[in-house]
């Protein structure tokens, strides 16, 4: 039986995607500016780190993960959150040939420069690439679409100029220090892209869009992703959005695609997993940290939910491979869940 400490409410904005937001960490892996003239197309691989591409002059088009082309104009912003394979191009005629990396020019050391094309008028781009602090399988995550595509981030995000700018100085001077800035700077870009495409980019009614939209089921989530060694009890959740318990689990499972114990189950042991790959916690204190009596009730808490038991994941610390999300994903897909 879990423990029911730490009862004290906590405070929220009035803007749940800030409250969701303000738990989501990115680290910087790559970044660059790209400078094209047409014609040209480079696809890129699948990878574990997501993606964020910026049109700041002309146009150019993106291959979506699901084979569609997607025509973007500059002032556009596209970010891939789990990293999905895509393309991108002058024009969808164009001869693609995988990106070539190593033709970039170093500038520091994860910050690229690249030129190529033809004669045309360039496409000027910002892409990188970043790790969230949260693995593929988090239901937040989950609940992501595989591209956010924010349209007219420039006209909805007159602040984002600025932003440019500062970052292009950072390519461009070579200062002392730009790496931390450009991946400080890239990491708000990627936030504003995600807000923009909340408020003016997609039109869904179920799923994460919808819950971040929805005032009281945002709140809820908020709080969910801000306290996951809580034990949140159906009553607890259903106070924080002011209806009756029947109530706020019929209107959370509409809009979020589950029920409010098997949400909050899935955030507690993927923050666990986090916990042990991540932190190399011991799994009796990864216990103790969630309120479990015993380490054998937490680890058969936690197989349920991740499919694996807790030691299982021991074995980064020990020099074997972990087991990646989509290794793990394959293997949970018929994965009984609380």
């Amino acid at each position: 039986m879990l423990s029911h400490s730490s009862k004290s409410t906590p405070h929220f904005s009035n803007d749940p995607l800030t409250d969701m937001l303000q738990g989501l960490r990115l680290d910087g892996v790559e970044y660059g500016r790209c400078q094209l003239a047409a014609p040209w197309a480079f696809t890129f691989p699948a990878r574990q780190e997501a993606c964020f591409v910026f049109v700041a002059e002309n146009g150019c088009s993106l291959l979506t993960p699901d084979q569609q082309w997607v025509q973007l104009s500059a002032g556009d912003a596209v970010l891939l959150p789990r990293g999905s394979a895509h393309a991108l191009a002058s024009h969808p005629d164009a001869t693609a040939q995988p990106f070539p990396r190593w033709q970039c020019k170093a500038l520091t050391r994860n910050i690229f420069d690249f030129n190529a094309g033809g004669e045309d008028e360039a496409c000027l781009l910002f892409y990188g690439s970043m790790r969230f602090n949260l693995d593929h399988l988090h239901p937040l995550m989950r609940m992501m679409p595989d591209i956010m595509h924010a349209n007219d981030l420039l006209k909805n995000e007159p602040t984002i100029m600025h932003l440019l700018e500062a970052m292009s100085s950072e390519v461009a001077m070579k200062r002392v220090g730009a790496c931390g800035i450009l991946a400080r700077l890239a990491d708000v870009l990627a936030a504003q892209i995600i807000r923009a495409w909340v408020e003016h980019g997609c039109g869904q009614t179920t799923g994460w869009i919808a819950a971040v939209r929805n005032p009281e089921i945002g709140h809820v989530l908020a709080a969910i992703h801000a306290s996951p060694q809580r034990d949140w009890s159906l009553s607890e959740l259903a106070k924080l959005m002011g209806a009756s318990r029947s109530s706020f689990a019929s209107k959370f499972a509409a809009i979020v695609g589950e029920t409010p114990a098997r949400y909050v189950a899935q955030v507690r042991m993927h923050q666990a997993r986090q916990w042990i790959i991540r932190d190399s916690a011991r799994i009796s204190e990864v216990a103790q940290r969630l309120g479990y009596e015993s380490e054998a009730s937490f680890s058969r808490a936690f197989k349920r939910v991740i499919g694996e038991a807790p030691s299982y994941f021991r074995t980064e610390r020990e020099g074997r491979t972990v087991p990646t999300a989509k290794g793990t994903a394959a293997r949970n897909a018929n994965a009984k869940m609380p």
